[in-house]
């Protein structure tokens, strides 16, 4: 569906972008928090996923799927709430483990010290791991279901 329809294409596109600067939010915010205010990394992943949602809820509605008018805006925000809890209830496991293996190993591997810590890239790259998988759930569950009204 997406590799032959041009329309598909660009929203995926358009939800990608969306998708780059909620990533932006999201890992902001989670170093903000984690590092500057000493908040535990998974509470700082909910928090900063949190914030995510809402920049990604307002780029979507109003750029990726400007034709999807047919249902109200609160309609939307609750069909768009409920997607993005289930990803974070995949997210938020799913990064508290891989987060424990990759810090663990890191540790090992890496000497501690500096900004650049073995702590610091664990965290980020289990964050990574973890927006990428929620990311293809969340893009078509909100393209099937919040945004099913666009042709």
């Amino acid at each position: 569906m997406i590799i032959s329809n041009t329309r598909e294409r660009t929203r995926f596109l358009k939800f990608a972008v969306v998708g780059t600067i909620g990533a932006v939010v999201d890992f902001g915010t989670f170093n903000v928090l984690v590092n500057l205010a000493g908040m535990v990394a998974v509470f700082a992943s909910v928090i900063s996923f949190s914030a995510a949602v809402t920049s990604n809820f307002l780029w979507n509605r109003f750029w990726t799927y400007p034709d999807s008018r047919s249902k109200s805006v609160v309609s939307q925000i609750g069909q768009f709430l409920v997607v993005n809890v289930i990803g974070l209830i995949i997210r938020t496991p799913l990064f508290a483990w891989m987060e424990h293996i990759l810090v663990n190993w890191l540790n090992r591997i890496i000497p501690a010290g500096g900004f650049v810590t073995p702590t610091f890239i664990g965290h980020n790259i289990a964050l990574a791991i973890a927006v990428v998988v929620v990311m293809m759930w969340n893009f078509f569950a909100n393209r099937f279901w919040t945004y099913n009204d666009v042709s």
